[in-house]
């Protein structure tokens, strides 16, 4: 695989890869050298679409017990803040016919519940302990096994200006990525972008359209059968994009998004990125009290880190009225930044696109939409 490359209006940025790509190769890499005692130069890692592709090796060694090997963190043209670091495999090969992975220095260890990691376990994601156990499983005997102790020097020290700490992910940086791949966001060029897709739905005569706050929003309106032809992918951008549709004169709007994002634009915040603001626990908890939950349960929702932990305890006290708040609010919030002049509706999931609510404008406009 060649580098890719993607346009964003006038600017082409260089596509690179996650911290789950460079540690899946760096772990296929020394299971080869602790299996044939040899060193090599660079390895081919494959990818979750099936690609392959080459990096080199900034570092590699024999050990006593295995091998170890390092790729670079490269995220392309992305403003990446791991991009440098080098990421290490340690590996020993072994008869279990099993892979266990580890976290070593500068891996982050997860301390609270509600991520998609154990308590107590490595912050290696799941798509990256797929990967990696993919790959080193490619080289492997069969009927052998591997341990694999992921480490990054100097990532403690750089997951101090990450989010980690917020999450209870303390020691390290956390292992990512989805796809293997780093798409790079130019924040202008992105913005350039939407205005664009916009442009060319409104230019065809489309005056209503959906608007999907990120990748699980795609994914339930595919699941829904929705025609992806009037989708758009907002990002984090809702209050650009509400303004976008006034001047481009959109009728109507779906709204289909993660709660995490939704609860924000419900309390009047149009631009979702974490740096910019987040109240996610602060809206809940007042949503919570409204529906009449307990102190104790007001107080678990307002302590925990994140809303896929929240969910958990919305629906353990029946607190489900809360989805529908969240959902009126949003539109209301909507309308009301467009000055009343775009109708809305809103489609609520949690974590996998699961539904979690839907208000009637939506339920009309996804049968029209599924028409379409």
């Amino acid at each position: 695989m060649t580098e890719e490359y993607i346009r964003f209006g006038n600017k082409k940025l260089r596509k690179g890869f996650t911290t789950g790509t460079s540690a899946a190769g760096a772990a296929k890499a020394a299971a080869a050298m602790a299996l044939t005692g040899k060193l090599i130069d660079s390895v081919e890692i494959a990818l979750p679409d099936g690609r392959m592709i080459s990096r080199p090796l900034s570092q590699r060694e024999l050990t006593a017990k295995g091998a170890k090997a390092a790729i670079t963190k490269d995220g392309g043209d992305d403003p990446d803040i791991t991009t440098g670091l080098d990421i290490f495999a340690e590996v020993t090969v072994d008869d279990t016919g099993e892979i266990k992975l580890l976290g070593g220095e500068g891996v982050g260890r997860v301390t609270l519940k509600g991520l998609k990691i154990p308590v107590g376990e490595a912050a290696i994601n799941p798509v990256p302990r797929s990967m990696i156990r993919q790959n080193v499983r490619a080289v492997l005997p069969e009927g052998y096994g591997a341990s694999v102790t992921i480490s990054v020097p100097g990532g403690e020290e750089i997951a101090k200006r990450t989010f980690n700490p917020r999450l209870g992910i303390v020691g390290g940086i956390s292992i990512l990525g989805s796809t293997g791949i780093v798409n790079p966001m130019s924040e202008d060029a992105l913005k350039e972008s939407l205005s664009l897709e916009l442009k060319i739905l409104t230019s065809k005569g489309y005056d209503e359209i959906i608007f999907a706050f990120g990748n699980y929003g795609l994914q339930y309106l595919k699941d829904a059968g929705i025609p992806n032809d009037r989708v758009i992918k907002t990002s984090n951008y809702i209050g650009f994009m509400l303004e976008e549709a006034m001047d481009q004169g959109v009728k109507r709007v779906l709204l289909s998004g993660h709660i995490g994002k939704m609860v924000k634009v419900a309390g009047g915040i149009f631009n979702t990125h974490s740096r910019k603001a987040d109240c996610r626990m602060e809206i809940l908890t007042a949503y919570a009290a409204l529906e009449g939950a307990s102190q104790e349960t007001i107080m678990e929702i307002y302590e925990g880190k994140t809303t896929t932990a929240a969910v958990e305890v919305i629906e353990r006290e029946h607190l489900t009225g809360i989805y529908q708040r969240i959902v009126n609010n949003a539109v209301r919030r909507c309308q009301n930044y467009t000055y009343q002049e775009i109708e809305f509706g809103a489609v609520l999931f949690g974590d996998e696109s699961r539904l979690l609510y839907m208000d009637e404008k939506a339920k009309e406009f996804i049968k029209e939409f599924q028409k379409k």
